[in-house]
């Protein structure tokens, strides 16, 4: 079955660089990108936009993870090859789960924490006002691709040789962690942490996605093809 032979497991290489880059992605980056920008304005006496700022941004993490996991890649687009048939069908079931699921959670959750609203969707549809181009790129295209290398390729696709649960487990947790804790910290609203309940689901499903059709180019499509319809939504 092909989930069962799903993961390309990375090299030592692989691991490691990948494990620091996650480390700086999650936790550094965030925070650090506004003092770099300004050092760099200051360097090239320009002034980049808020817009431009988040494709650079967006770009750079594109182009590192490229660098970095290019062998995998090279490795999980030769069984996307292999595998097109359960591909597809997994892409597609996976889209109709995470719509289901995610309806019967959201209603589940607006018990817990009283309606609140998505924050990343309202930051991005305030992007899409003011750069609706770049931020399709941004949120179609190059943010699927790092983070289901990240989330599902390294912490999913690694831990699962030891732990199928495990690796559930964590991608998930750490996936709804990376949407909802910059809010907790600039707001100082530690509640915002309890919207990680709306990431659990499409955790879930990407990794399923990802193990099921023994690709990652499926949970890439799958988390593209659920972007771009949120953005339809929210415009």
């Amino acid at each position: 079955m092909a989930g069962r032979k799903a993961a390309s497991y990375m090299t030592t290489g692989e691991q490691i660089a990948g494990v620091v880059f996650f480390v700086l992605y999650l936790l550094v980056l965030p925070f650090a990108a506004d003092p770099l920008f300004r050092m760099l304005e200051g360097l090239l006496s320009v002034s980049f936009s808020a817009a431009e700022q988040n494709l650079i941004y967006d770009y750079v993490l594109f182009a590192v993870t490229v660098v970095i996991f290019h062998r995998f890649l090279l490795r999980t687009t030769r069984q996307l090859a292999d595998n097109l048939g359960t591909a597809c069908k997994t892409a597609l079931a996976g889209l109709v789960g995470l719509y289901g699921l995610n309806e019967l959670v959201y209603r589940l959750s607006n018990l817990i924490v009283a309606n609140r609203t998505n924050l990343n969707d309202s930051a991005i549809s305030a992007q899409i006002q003011d750069a609706p181009q770049r931020t399709l790129l941004i949120v179609v295209l190059l943010a699927p691709f790092v983070e289901e290398v990240l989330f599902r390729g390294l912490v999913f696709g690694n831990l699962k040789s030891k732990s199928r649960l495990a690796a559930y487990g964590v991608s998930c947790l750490l996936f709804a962690l990376l949407h909802v804790w910059q809010f907790a910290v600039v707001r100082q609203d530690l509640s915002c942490f309890l919207l990680m309940i709306q990431y659990l689901v499409p955790g879930v499903v990407l990794a399923w996605s990802y193990e099921h059709s023994g690709t990652l180019w499926t949970a890439i499509g799958v988390h593209a093809a659920v972007n771009a319809l949120n953005v339809w939504a929210v415009r």
